[in-house]
């Protein structure tokens, strides 16, 4: 609450005596000198990952989307990267109003178990509160991308009539990287 009150005086007071800037002006030199230095880490404290560039999750995305259009289905597309955030997402003419989101949460579900949705539901026998987990959605219709077999992304597509043609086309998408 406070924030939304602060926020709501910085507009007022702005309106009232000018603009408010964000940009900080030069420290005083007293007050550079005592200011604590950035501190640097050792390469044992990071990692370096690989990611899927945004061109490579648009190929695959559009590559979903085209397969899906060459079989007359109308669906949403989604490519997600390693840690689930949304890089592409594409929905196709005609595509129903549900498979937007679940085509992010099927590859958010692939990529975060790195194996296509549908391998997923059968797990669900034998540890049913997987689908209590935010964001997942264990329906077939996602499909993992992997370099150097660690997964970096996940395609989702939803809104084919069955979990099967959504997934044979998140896994064209992911093909469509191979080439």
């Amino acid at each position: 609450m406070l924030a939304g009150t602060a926020v709501a005086v910085a507009l007022l007071g702005a309106g009232t005596f000018g603009a408010v800037s964000a940009a900080a002006a030069p420290a005083a030199p007293a007050a550079q000198a005592a200011a604590p230095a950035a501190t640097s880490v050792g390469k044992s404290l990071t990692r370096t990952t690989t990611h899927l560039t945004l061109a490579a999750a648009t190929q695959a995305a559009q590559a979903a989307l085209d397969a899906a259009k060459k079989a007359d289905r109308q669906v949403s597309v989604a490519v997600v990267d390693r840690n689930g955030s949304v890089l592409v997402q594409l929905r196709g003419d005609g595509a129903g109003p549900q498979s937007y989101e679940s085509a992010v949460r099927k590859a958010y579900t692939a990529v975060s178990w790195n194996a296509p949705t549908s391998e997923l539901v059968g797990r669900l026998d034998q540890a049913p509160t997987l689908k209590d987990i935010p964001g997942t959605l264990f329906l077939a219709g996602g499909a993992p991308v992997r370099a150097e077999g660690a997964p970096v992304a996940g395609i989702g597509v939803a809104g084919a009539p069955s979990g099967a043609l959504d997934e044979q086309f998140a896994e064209a998408g992911a093909r469509a990287l191979g080439k």
